[in-house]
């Protein structure tokens, strides 16, 4: 679990960045989890980046009951997401970035709010965590952020591609004043950051693949006023930390629980920017 100077650092900067969150075991079932798992594979999308690439993910609403469920509900995260966030967390819901060698596309700037205000949620009460399978390093696009960028507030965002990207004009600025960094990670690195800071990723044109598992947190005094296409709160049952190895390869065409896919056409997050263009 997180640190108190850990979660600290995270307020001030916006983003931490927690080396070895997960074991070398466990990170290694993941990964070889993922590569196997033909309906992670199928119900996977592209969106184009606006820059002549294009980002394969896939997306689900409820943690669900395989190893990458046990992930998102294991105490080590959601714990450090509830001192983070400071009260009690539900999962808003977890995607697998699928950047392939050669071919993994671009994402521009943005915040995760910038998406996440279009689904009626009042507060940027929200934090990620993304989880590194594969080294993330500068040569295969790993994540950049602008530290202490979530000071900044909201920025309006327009569509770029089918991505939402923040108002360029605002990124420019925050550019000459803010430092740019490469979020370099080896496998089972963990990086938690606040749901306004911004960041981006290049395209992939090295030889070696970036895969990264994403879980998202909303926090339970947040619930959206309407409906959305992520969930409104809903309890999370937390498991040991032990769950993880214990499950095994258990992966999504193994897994009873319900699992809700977010596929293209109802993920409407970044489209709903669309109608706010034309106004």
């Amino acid at each position: 679990m997180l640190t108190a100077n850990q979660v600290a650092d995270y307020h001030r900067d916006g983003y931490i960045i927690a080396p070895q969150f997960l074991s070398a075991k466990e990170i290694d079932l993941i990964g070889r989890a993922a590569r196997q798992d033909r309906k992670l594979d199928a119900q996977s999308q592209g969106r184009d980046d606006g820059e002549g690439g294009n980002v394969r993910l896939s997306l689900w609403n409820h943690p669900g009951n395989s190893v990458y469920g046990m992930v998102a509900r294991c105490n080590r995260v959601v714990n450090s997401m509830e001192k983070i966030l400071e009260g009690e967390v539900y999962h808003y819901h977890s995607k697998m970035i699928l950047k392939d060698a050669k071919v993994g596309g671009a994402w521009t700037w943005h915040q995760d709010y910038g998406y996440w205000y279009q689904n009626n949620v009042l507060f940027p009460l929200l934090s990620s965590v993304m989880i590194a399978v594969d080294p993330a390093t500068r040569e295969n696009g790993c994540m950049q952020v602008l530290k202490q960028s979530h000071l900044l507030g909201r920025v309006d965002h327009n569509l770029v591609g089918e991505q939402a990207g923040a108002n360029l004009e605002r990124v420019e600025e925050a550019e000459k004043r803010l430092e740019k960094i490469y979020c370099e990670m080896d496998p089972g690195d963990a990086l938690f950051f606040h749901c306004n800071l911004l960041h981006r990723s290049d395209q992939n044109s090295s030889n070696q693949a970036r895969w990264t598992l994403i879980c998202c947190y909303n926090a339970a005094r947040n619930n959206p006023y309407q409906e959305s296409h992520h969930p409104s709160y809903t309890p999370l049952e937390k498991v040991d930390d032990s769950a993880i190895l214990k499950t095994g390869l258990k992966r999504f065409e193994d897994d009873d629980s319900q699992v809700v896919w977010m596929g293209e056409k109802s993920d409407q997050s970044a489209k709903s920017l669309q109608s706010l263009d034309k106004s």
